[in-house]
């Protein structure tokens, strides 16, 4: 494994050409519908098998989604998130409640992981847990595992017996930076969340990235892509890994990594938010942005010369976000701010008015080598 983590650099970003943004199509009220109202719904990710397939489940497939009751801005949900089961079959979704217990794990909500599951029906839920349980709020940050069993005998699938969350392993505060700050402000916290597992085909070998920050930077915009590599088949014990990707000084917030596997390449899938690059430098559109390497632990290099992979369109810069890229490479995310023409809402009222809180439409893309291709809207499976 290389120790030097592929550079996301300012000259990559800045290669961006501003009038030939890959991107999908604008998003309209009809897209912006909400399938639970009231309630937000953001981040998600399907069951999958260790090799990366979708599970197929009870006819259709699985998703985690985060969701919060709609109260007061959309920014509030951060702050009330949990994790709801939801079965989509033909694109009509079914509602199956939250995944987990209340009071469940060590923090006061639940943020972005991933799922998967086995041929036994043993489901692994990777999740992070923010905040502490004697507390409001707060952005401590642990990247926690529980076990279940899916039960699909019936039309709706549920997932029964959690075991207790167990940490999977720790910042360790010489190459990830401990995160455990009572206050901040959303787009300058820092990270170790979003845990995401992969397994590798080469070996068989099971890794899980995150989303951290470099613990050695000099830099407020210190964003990485972290990675720890498993000791055992039921991937309770881990060793934690140096970086594979670096944003030093160039953006603060790496989110949601993950790695899909395609003729030989490996592909270190990411999103991220205009607001989050280092003002004193260039700034690329929010959007889904990636690197390429020969093996899972690199060297990875910025795919189509700068990282960007698609981005929202000019017009809607903020429409969607949260990308996350399928074994078949379709591309789900969710309704963020739409309908505003550019603009940046002026109050919470406004910004409610014009938050979706709904997947948005998949979109699927290409990869060839070192380049990408934004392909079309593909109907739901």
């Amino acid at each position: 494994m290389t120790d030097q983590p592929g550079r996301w650099l300012p000259a990559h970003v800045a290669a961006i050409a501003t009038d030939a943004v890959p991107h999908g199509p604008i998003i309209t009220a009809a897209d912006a519908r909400p399938l639970l109202p009231g309630t937000d719904l953001w981040d998600m990710w399907p069951l999958q098998h260790r090799d990366g397939t979708t599970a197929s489940v009870c006819g259709g497939r699985l998703w985690f989604v985060l969701s919060a009751p709609i109260i007061g801005g959309p920014n509030e949900r951060h702050f009330l998130a949990r994790i709801r089961l939801m079965l989509e079959r033909g694109g009509v979704w079914s509602d199956l409640g939250l995944a987990l217990p209340a009071d469940f794990g060590p923090g006061n909500r639940e943020w972005s992981g991933s799922a998967i599951v086995d041929d036994d029906g043993t489901v692994r839920l990777f999740f992070t847990a923010a905040g502490n349980q004697s507390e409001t709020g707060g952005y401590h940050q642990r990247l926690v595992m529980t076990h279940g069993t899916l039960d699909a005998s019936g039309d709706l699938p549920r997932i029964v017996g959690w075991s207790a969350p167990t940490e999977c392993f720790a910042a360790d505060g010489k190459q990830y930076r401990i995160v455990d700050q009572r206050d901040g402000a959303i787009g300058t916290i820092k990270a170790f969340r979003d845990p995401g597992y992969f397994l590798d085909p080469a070996n068989g070998q099971s890794y899980l990235l995150f989303t951290g920050s470099l613990a050695a930077s000099q830099s407020k915009f210190d964003g990485c892509i972290g990675i720890a590599r498993s000791r055992d088949e039921a991937l309770t014990a881990w060793d934690l890994l140096p970086p594979l990707v670096s944003a030093d000084g160039l953006n603060n917030e790496l989110e949601r990594p993950h790695i899909i596997y395609r003729d030989g390449h490996y592909y270190l899938f990411w999103s991220t938010q205009n607001s989050v690059f280092a003002p004193d430098g260039p700034a690329g559109p929010t959007g889904l942005y990636a690197m390429v390497a020969p093996a899972v632990t690199g060297p990875y290099t910025p795919i189509n010369g700068t990282g960007l992979v698609l981005a929202n369109p000019p017009s809607e810069p903020y429409q969607a976000f949260s990308w996350h890229v399928q074994d078949d490479l379709s591309v789900t995310s969710f309704v963020d701010s739409w309908g505003m023409g550019g603009r940046m809402a002026a109050d919470d009222s406004e910004a409610r008015a014009h938050f979706g809180g709904t997947p948005a439409p998949v979109l699927r893309i290409a990869l060839d080598g070192a380049t990408s291709l934004v392909l079309a809207n593909v109907a739901a499976a």
